[in-house]
């Protein structure tokens, strides 16, 4: 089936039509006087009939505001759109519909679903849209404004399936890759909403969070990763500083220590640097000879 697409037309000027309705009515009054007057019948059938036309002139006024649009359809037809704002008449029998083209902000509800590991998670989204296309919008689906929504939550779900909430770092995520997921939402409602006219601006997630169950024990798990992390960076840290002691003690020649008193002292060393509390020296004054 061929699709009509968007039309744009032109209306005639409200104001000029308004100055013709109201010769209309000017015109019944005289005719009605007149034949009242010489006791015609004809000027007052003329009166009726000039009457019934200024009437059906003024139900054709329709207003246009800025940032929105008008569409004719004349018993059935789509006749065109109308998008300058404005005073403007048209045929009274044609059918108008008027739909706003200015720009939308749409925040999903929080939904329930199980990310790419599997884990419930909780999640929802700032969606920020506009109506490019008023026929497919008024026409092409029912109820543009509720297609956006449900699309929305069908794309947020389908999005979030596809990524697990947080890994390694050289993978996707949610957590971690927020500008790359928004862009794959954000691709994926413009390809579901084309079809309804809507142009989607900007998508971005607004929540994200493991759902209540389970949130207690992944935050246990965060934690503990962040320590493992964390002692890797000390342990790491330490052997550097060892070796930067080691390699100082063997240039500068200030003492000359055998394998057994270097594998001490590295031990020593390691024990003081990675402890989580403060060592406590102790101070070898050296041998005492009687």
């Amino acid at each position: 089936m061929v699709k009509t697409e968007n039309r744009v037309v032109r209306a005639l000027n409200g104001w000029l039509m308004l100055l013709v309705d109201l010769l209309l009515y000017a015109l019944a009054i005289y005719l009605f006087i007149r034949g009242g007057t010489i006791g015609s019948t004809g000027l007052i059938i003329w009166a009726v009939i000039a009457v019934v036309a200024a009437f059906l002139c003024s139900i054709g006024f329709f207003i246009v505001y800025p940032n929105y649009a008008a569409l004719l359809v004349l018993f059935g037809k789509y006749k065109g759109t109308v998008v300058q704002n404005g005073f403007f008449w048209t045929n009274p029998f044609m059918k108008q519909y008027k739909i706003s083209l200015r720009i939308r902000n749409q925040e999903t509800t929080r939904i329930k679903v199980n990310d790419k590991s599997g884990n419930p998670i909780e999640i929802a989204a700032v969606v920020v849209w506009k109506v490019i296309d008023p026929y497919k919008a008024q026409f092409e689906v029912d109820a543009y404004s509720a297609y956006v929504s449900i699309q929305s939550e069908s794309a947020l779900r389908h999005m979030a399936s596809n990524y697990a909430y947080d890994g390694e770092d050289t993978e996707l995520t949610l957590r971690g890759s927020t500008d790359e997921v928004s862009g794959k939402l954000q691709a994926e409602l413009e390809e579901r909403l084309a079809r309804a006219g809507v142009d989607v601006i900007e998508a971005r997630l607004s929540h994200l969070a493991y759902a209540p169950e389970i949130a207690s024990e992944m935050l246990r798990r965060q934690q503990a990763s962040a320590v493992v992390a964390a002692r890797f960076k000390i342990v790491e840290g330490a052997v550097g500083m060892v070796e930067h002691a080691l390699a100082e003690l063997n240039k500068r020649e200030l003492v000359h220590l055998d394998e057994d008193r270097k594998a001490t002292m590295v031990s020593n060393l390691l024990v003081v640097l990675c402890s989580e509390n403060a060592a406590m020296p102790v101070v070898n004054a050296g041998t005492l000879y009687q």
